[in-house]
C-alpha cells in the first residue's frame, strides 16, 4: 500500500523558495498530484554534484500555489516556526532523540544483514570456481594420460590457478558453515540525521500558515523556448508533447509568436500550444476570480 503522510503538507518557506524536505511528501506529491519540482540538495560522496542531487525539493510558485489551493498543502514560514524550539519540553526532546537511537540500530541491522548476504554469496561464487578448476585440471590429466600424478598436483594445472585456490582454502579456514549464517550483531546505531523538523516540533496551526503564492511571470521551459513543458505522465517515463506558451484571456497575440512558435515546435516534433484562463463571467477583476474553464488551442506546421 502506497503511503499517503498527513495532510495538509507542510511547505517550508525559506529565502523566498518553497522547498520539501520529506521523501514521503515528495512522492506522494509526485504520485498523487503530478507535481514533479526540482531536487536542489547534494549528496555526500558524489563527485558529480551538478547531475545527483537530492532533497529538498523546490517547487515552483505556481505549483505550490495549486497544491495550497487544492488544500493538500500549506505554506509555512520556517523561520518562525523554529523559534518554537526554544520551548520544546526535555521529555519530548528526549523522546525523539530515543526515536533516532532506534532508528539508527535498525539501520545498522539491515546494513549487517546485507553485509552477510554479500560475504555468503562470495564465498558460493568462489566455491564454484574451484570446483570448475578441480574439474578441468581432472579432465586435462585424464587426457594426458598421467594416472600416476598424485591427485593434488593434477588439480592445479598453473601456479596462478594454485595462489586462487589456496585463497579459497584459505577462505574455507577462516569461515564455517556456523558462522556463515550467523549475522554480526550492530556495535553501534546509525547516525541518522533528520530531514524534516516536524517532528520534532508541533506541526504549526492554520493560523500561522503563510498566504499561497501570487502569480508570477517564471518560465521554467525558457531553454526549450516557451513557458512550459506538458508531459503526458511523469517526465521520467515519457516525453513532452507540447511547448505551452499562456495568454491572458484579454490579451493580444502577436501573430509572429504564432509563427515562430508553430515552427518551433513542428521541428521538435512537439506541438505549440496557447491557452488562457476564462474567468468567470459574473465576477469582476479582483482577487477573488474564479476559473470557470481553461481555453487552448494546438498549432502544428504541416510539410516540415
Amino acid at each position: 500500500m502506497d503511503f499517503q503522510p498527513d495532510l495538509p503538507i507542510p511547505i517550508s518557506y525559506v529565502s523566498g523558495r518553497y522547498l520539501l524536505f520529506s521523501i514521503d511528501a515528495v512522492t506522494y506529491l509526485r504520485r498523487e498530484h503530478h507535481i514533479c519540482g526540482v531536487l536542489i540538495g547534494t549528496l555526500p560522496q558524489i563527485p558529480q554534484q551538478n547531475v545527483f542531487l537530492g532533497l529538498p525539493l523546490e517547487l515552483m510558485p505556481e505549483e505550490a500555489r495549486l497544491l495550497v489551493d487544492k488544500g493538500v498543502a500549506c505554506i509555512v514560514d520556517e523561520a518562525k516556526a523554529h523559534d518554537g524550539m526554544n520551548t520544546l519540553l526535555e521529555e519530548d526532546r528526549r523522546r525523539y532523540l530515543r526515536d533516532l537511537e532506534s532508528q539508527g540500530l535498525h539501520v545498522s541491522r539491515i546494513q549487517s544483514d546485507r553485509k552477510e548476504r554479500n560475504r555468503e554469496q562470495t564465498l558460493k561464487k568462489l566455491e564454484e570456481k574451484k570446483a570448475k578448476a578441480k574439474a578441468k585440471a581432472n579432465t586435462s590429466a585424464a587426457a594426458a594420460q598421467t594416472p600416476t600424478v598424485p591427485e593434488e598436483a593434477t588439480s592445479i594445472p598453473s601456479p596462478k590457478n594454485a595462489a586462487i585456490v589456496d585463497l579459497f582454502n584459505a577462505e574455507d579456514r577462516s569461515s564455517s558453515p556456523s558462522t556463515a549464517l550467523t549475522s554480526t550483531p550492530p556495535q553501534g546505531a546509525v547516525a541518522i540525521t533528520p530531514a524534516t523538523s516536524y517532528p520534532p516540533l508541533p506541526t504549526p496551526p492554520p493560523s500561522s500558515h503563510l498566504s499561497a503564492p501570487a502569480d508570477t511571470s517564471l518560465s521554467p521551459g525558457l531553454r526549450f523556448g516557451c513557458q512550459y513543458m506538458a508531459y503526458p505522465g511523469d517526465p521520467l517515463r515519457f516525453h513532452s508533447h507540447f511547448l505551452v506558451v499562456s495568454y491572458g484571456w484579454d490579451q493580444n497575440i502577436d501573430i509572429m509568436d504564432l509563427v515562430v512558435g508553430g515552427r518551433l515546435g513542428t521541428g521538435v516534433k512537439k506541438g505549440f500550444l496557447i491557452g488562457g484562463a476564462q474567468k468567470g463571467i459574473d465576477e469582476v477583476d479582483s482577487e477573488a476570480d474564479r476559473v470557470d474553464t481553461v481555453r487552448a488551442f494546438s498549432l502544428e506546421w504541416a510539410g516540415m
